[in-house]
């Protein structure tokens, strides 16, 4: 993996005493962090919406992370100012989405759906405003980042942090989950508190989608594809299904990152461009042979 070179405002960039070395292992280890989180965020989704064509941007959370961070990047604000307000402005996205599509369990799933769609409309509509508004020095700035950019987060740590918090969280509900996937009416009738843990699980999902986001940007495909081809291999208990997850998907975002940074062309590619890469065919793939949604 090569450093990217890139024309970063100088607040988005590393400090000058961080050492090429500490720079890779920060980079590995948001990866890591990033990949797991969607991951994550991708099986409760999917747990959620009863369909395995669910991902973690199904409900407009990203837009609204997305949103945020272009707002503080032209205010001149960096760090927690953009991981605060990417997760208030995306938890305000889930909010907007349940209280107009409904999330109980007696509302259609397809009108959630449809509401996060219109959501997430929005949200792009926001983001290209922002990117027509500013100047052409800043947009290529913006651009990469939203192209999915693992370079300029921060700290990884709390990122590993809030992952391994959401994992635990994700363990001791998994039984709750098991019994979801069977339906909503037959896991009250087993004891499960079905609006309850919905609500958490929704919650978790759009937590780790808008800290992702915050550290590396909109990336796509991690969330569809791991835990899908994840499923395959070791069945859908998610006491095995999450942790599983979380481990391949940090270490295919981490991969392909590693892939990204090779010297092959000048400049560098974003690790989102080269996940929509790998991830549409795999995707449309395991369509065909499992015959997903027919």
């Amino acid at each position: 993996m090569r450093p990217r070179q890139t024309n970063c405002p100088a607040r988005w960039t590393s400090s000058p005493s961080r050492t090429m070395g500490n720079a890779l292992l920060a980079e590995l280890l948001t990866g890591f962090a990033v990949g797991g989180m969607l991951a994550m965020a991708g099986v409760l989704m999917q747990v959620l919406l009863r369909t395995p064509l669910a991902e973690p941007y199904v409900l407009g959370v990203s837009g609204g992370a997305a949103s945020a961070g272009l707002v503080c990047m032209l205010l001149g604000l960096g760090g927690w100012w953009i991981s605060g307000s990417a997760l208030v402005t995306s938890l305000f996205s889930l909010a907007v989405v349940f209280l107009v599509g409904g999330g109980d369990a007696r509302v259609p799933r397809e009108r959630l759906l449809l509401t996060g769609v219109v959501m997430a409309a929005g949200w792009s509509t926001v983001i290209s405003f922002l990117l027509a508004m500013e100047s052409s020095a800043s947009v290529h700035d913006m651009l990469y980042w939203l192209m999915g950019d693992l370079t300029r987060s921060i700290s990884p740590w709390w990122g590993l942090v809030a992952l391994a918090l959401a994992l635990v969280a994700g363990w001791v509900m998994a039984p709750a989950l098991d019994l979801l996937v069977r339906g909503d009416e037959q896991a009250a009738v087993l004891g499960v508190e079905v609006h309850r843990v919905r609500l958490v699980c929704y919650v978790l999902a759009a937590v780790l989608t808008a800290l992702a986001v915050t550290l590396a940007g909109p990336i796509g495909f991690v969330g569809l594809v791991v835990p899908h081809l994840v499923r395959l291999r070791v069945g859908a208990r998610h006491r095995i299904l999450l942790p599983f997850s979380v481990l391949v998907g940090g270490i295919y975002l981490t991969g392909l990152n590693a892939i990204a940074g090779l010297p092959l062309i000048p400049g560098s590619i974003p690790v989102g461009i080269l996940s929509a890469i790998v991830g549409i065919p795999v995707f449309l793939y395991m369509l065909q042979r499992t015959r997903i949604g027919g």
